[in-house]
C-alpha cells in the first residue's frame, strides 16, 4: 500500500510545475521544508517506535485509547476515595450525632413538599396572589 502511494506521488511530481527561479538565479535563498514539531519531538518518536515494535511482535493495541483508560482509572479512584471518606465520617460520629442527623433529615423532608406544591402552581396564580397582597397593603395605608 505504501509503495503504491509512493508511485502515485512520483507520477504527480512529473505533472506539477517546478519553480524556475531556482535554476535562474543561484544567489537566491532556496526554501527549505519546515519540520513538523510533533514528529520532531522525542516523545512522539519514542511512541512511534514503541507502536512499530508492538506491531512487529504481534501485540494488539488496546481497544480503548490510553487517555480514556487513564480517565476511567482516575474516576474509579475518586469514587473509591469518596466512599471511604464517607464511611470514615460515619464511623467517627457518635450515636447521638447520628440520631440528630436523622431527625434533621426527617424535618427537611417534611418541610420540602409544601414548597414544591407552590413551585408547581401556574404563574398567573402566583401573580394574582401578589396583586392581592399589594392591594391589601395599599388599602391599609389609605386607612392610616
Amino acid at each position: 500500500m505504501y509503495s503504491e502511494i509512493q508511485r502515485e506521488r512520483a507520477d504527480i511530481g512529473g505533472l506539477m510545475a517546478r519553480p524556475e527561479y531556482r535554476e535562474r538565479n543561484p544567489e537566491l535563498i532556496k526554501p527549505k521544508k519546515l519540520l513538523n514539531p510533533v514528529k520532531a519531538s522525542r516523545s512522539h518518536q519514542e511512541l512511534h517506535r514503541e507502536l512499530l515494535m508492538n506491531h512487529r511482535r504481534g501485540l494488539g493495541v488496546d481497544r480503548k485509547p490510553e487517555l480514556q483508560r487513564v480517565l476511567e482509572h482516575r474516576r474509579r479512584n475518586q469514587l473509591i476515595k469518596k466512599k471511604k471518606e464517607e464511611l470514615e465520617a460515619k464511623r467517627l460520629q457518635c450515636p447521638f450525632e447520628q440520631e440528630l442527623l436523622r431527625r434533621q433529615q426527617r424535618l427537611n423532608q417534611l418541610e420540602k413538599p409544601p414548597e414544591k406544591e407552590e413551585d408547581h402552581a401556574p404563574e398567573f396564580i402566583k401573580v394574582r396572589e401578589n396583586l392581592r397582597r399589594i392591594a391589601t397593603l395599599t388599602s391599609e395605608e389609605r386607612a392610616l
